[in-house]
């Protein structure tokens, strides 16, 4: 059964749809909000914003009428129930609502932190639009989630959660995945400042920030090191080997040296520049020969390594299949299952001492992804907390910042859940909830 019956059915069943609290009414939640007003079922019941003009629009958009704002909690939670859109401005104000899950579109790690951890002590699903936190601290949030019998998900339509289901489906039919990946649809300039793409990003209807962490490549290395986590596959190196390619040439270009390709080994997650983008890729392998005889007649290609492509991904437009596979199946579309890999911060620029980091998409560090191990064993600064960092010795650009280069402000929620994972990681008892709190305690 199909998921627009499954929650057809649903709502049938219980008297109403699924209600979904947003946080960011951005370019990613208005697309989220549109697209959910076209499924039965299901319905945006509150959202989150700093600008709460950016929610109201969201909702008139949508058809849904004038949205409650400014109200009580318990007033917002009856305009809930009886089926009236909520606006509020601070997130944590969804935690306490009658809601089934919560979808953080704010792309601000240390928000998406706070809701998803919150979120889930008080009983809610978590999907994030938001895999610049999965990347730092989602392998703690999903223990959390599973010792709550919650579900913690990273969205739909985003490159690694569609990645990921073609490495289950080339796992599933038997090859062995010799890279899964991603095309950059941009050439890769890890100077590109916010300031310098204003004009662009003015003519794409985007977020400067937003369109400088595509353009340095840290969105990409987010990406791909969140497919990493929840595939238990590695990098092929530091900062990968982003090679161009075509669709044609994928599985020449990602082979191992050995066979004539870039990767130093096979099992790992890479991207490349050139047509590819916007799609996901996998490169699998089989020397089977009653297999690769029967991939070639099939017009696969004559092996042992084979392209499986998808030449899109939707984005918000697909972000709700989330929504129905944790409400309706209990079961996330990406979660971090092994801590492979980390997103760590390079100086974008000459960094001077008493200056502060400004953080994902801005004009002092950018992303590269690293292996865990190496990540620790140098005390490299994960980039979701480098924002609002102190530098506390001069460091020249292109520098991978340390725990010596700079101090981060550990007073931030996604500081104190990293601290919290990397105990989890290294052995340590972590005593977590494993029943939903009351609600004093979830306040």
């Amino acid at each position: 059964m199909s998921y627009r019956d499954q929650l057809r059915e649903r709502e049938r069943e219980l008297g109403r749809p699924v209600r979904v609290g947003l946080v960011g009414a951005g370019q990613m939640g208005l697309g989220f909000v549109a697209q959910v007003a076209h499924i039965p079922g299901m319905e945006i019941s509150a959202i989150a914003d700093i600008d709460p003009e950016r929610g109201h629009a969201a909702f008139k958009r949508s058809d849904r009428g004038q949205a409650l704002s400014g109200a009580t909690p318990d007033e917002r939670a009856a305009a809930v129930l009886g089926g009236r859109p909520v606006v509020v401005t601070d997130a944590l104000d969804l935690v306490s609502l009658p809601i089934d899950i919560i979808v953080d579109a704010s792309g601000v790690p240390d928000v998406g932190a706070s809701v998803a951890f919150f979120g889930l002590l008080a009983g809610k699903d978590i999907a994030l639009l938001n895999v610049e936190c999965d990347v730092t601290i989602g392998l703690l949030l999903s223990t959390v989630a599973q010792r709550m019998g919650r579900v913690y998900t990273v969205c739909r339509g985003d490159e690694p959660v569609e990645c990921r289901r073609l490495v289950d489906y080339v796992r599933d039919i038997g090859f062995s995945v010799v890279c899964a990946g991603k095309g950059k649809n941009n050439p890769l300039d890890p100077t590109a400042t916010p300031e310098a793409l204003a004009d662009q990003a003015r003519a794409k209807g985007m977020n400067p920030k937003m369109l400088a962490s595509f353009v340095d490549g840290s969105k990409t290395m987010i990406e791909m090191v969140a497919l990493a986590n929840a595939t238990d596959l590695r990098l092929s190196r530091r900062g990968m080997t982003g090679p161009h390619s075509t669709v044609a040439d994928l599985a020449k270009t990602f082979r191992p040296e050995t066979d004539g390709g870039v990767l130093p080994a096979a099992g790992v997650v890479d991207y490349c520049t050139g047509p590819v983008a916007p799609g996901v890729f996998v490169i699998g392998h089989s020397d089977d020969p009653v297999v690769t005889a029967e991939m070639e007649y099939l017009g696969m290609g004559e092996g042992p390594y084979y392209s499986f492509y998808r030449p899109y991904h939707l984005a918000s437009v697909e972000a709700p299949l989330s929504v129905a596979e944790a409400v309706l199946d209990r079961v996330p579309s990406l979660a971090p299952t092994v801590w492979n890999a980390e997103v760590v911060a390079v100086a974008k620029r000459d960094l001077r001492a008493g200056e502060r980091v400004d953080g994902i998409g801005g004009s002092t560090v950018y992303g590269l992804a690293e292996s865990a191990e190496v990540a620790a064993a140098e005390a490299l600064v994960p980039l979701g907390l480098a924002a609002g960092a102190e530098v506390v010795r001069d460091v020249p650009a292109g520098t991978v910042l340390t725990a010596q280069d700079v101090r981060i402000d550990q007073s931030t929620m996604i500081a104190t859940l990293r601290r919290l994972q990397d105990r989890l990681l290294a052995g340590e008892r972590i005593d977590l909830p494993v029943a939903a709190p009351t609600d004093s305690l979830a306040a």
